[in-house]
């Protein structure tokens, strides 16, 4: 199989904050520095805003990197001034599983010449809201993408539950590309290879905080889980990691055939 032949996707894991943002940044800024610059960038960029959501200003810092899809989860809407531009930004997904008239769009194709990629955004269910099945989202989703000429598909899977995450990469193996979850900001060490050709990881992780719970100050997190007092968390400060994974696509068959994880700290 010849290199020219693989379509190079890159994937960050929940970005928090302002540090995660910088770190997000300075390693797309060495990616081409190096002549080493995926064909597709996708960020979950859902807690980008201080932890909650998304603004303009902070889509146009992404872009201006070289990020081309932002994908989302529970905290999709938590800036209001989102329903300003969500509409009109169709690489900015929330999940595909919110009530049909939600704003935004749960779905992406990505073109590279002839070679079509798909991008589903998809919310679990187990511990988080009660959405549409997942599943059945995924089977109308893609099936659908197919019939409009989209080889290759990949879901950013944002779900709670370990088991759920596991059960819809096993479900979609050899229809799907790509199952990667996020939400849980804690990076598993389960990449792999699928029978069916299928790319999975159960959390890509985080790119925010190093020191922090999940991203967010310890203390606040201590006072509201040790001593059970009510207080407004803020995103943690020193050092930061980048977390995340990078596949690759046969772009004749749209099946995965390799999987890396990235895991990189700094002192951003």
């Amino acid at each position: 199989m010849q290199s020219s032949n693989l379509f190079d996707v890159l994937f960050l894991g929940d970005v928090v904050g302002r540090p995660g943002r910088l770190h997000v940044r300075e390693y797309l800024q060495s990616l081409s520095a190096a002549g080493d610059k995926p064909d597709l960038i996708i960020v979950n960029a859902e807690n980008a805003a201080h932890g909650f959501g998304l603004t303009r200003k902070i889509v146009n810092e992404f872009v201006e990197c070289g990020v081309h899809v932002l994908s989302g989860g529970n905290h999709t809407f938590d800036k209001k001034e989102i329903f300003e531009f969500i509409d009109d930004s169709p690489f900015i997904l929330r999940p595909a599983n919110y009530p049909e008239d939600t704003p935004g769009r749960g779905t992406f194709v990505f073109e590279d010449g002839d070679f079509r990629f798909g991008i589903i955004n998809l919310m679990g269910r187990v511990f988080m809201e009660p959405l549409r099945s997942p599943f059945l989202i995924a089977d109308e989703l893609i099936a659908s993408m197919n019939a409009d000429g989209v080889k290759a598909v990949m879901v950013d899977f944002h779900a709670e539950a370990t088991a759920e995450k596991v059960a819809l990469g096993l479900y979609l193996d050899g229809r799907a590309t790509a199952v990667l979850g996020t939400h849980t900001h804690v990076q598993t060490a389960d990449e792999r290879i699928l029978p069916g050709g299928l790319a999975y990881i159960t959390d890509a992780g985080l790119c925010g905080p190093s020191n922090g719970v999940i991203g967010m100050d310890k203390e606040q997190v201590f006072r509201r889980l040790v001593q059970q007092l009510p207080c407004r968390l803020e995103i943690a400060s020193g050092p930061t990691v980048l977390s995340g994974v990078r596949f690759k696509v046969d772009r004749d068959s749209g099946k995965a055939v390799s999987i890396e994880r990235i895991l990189q700290y700094s002192e951003l």
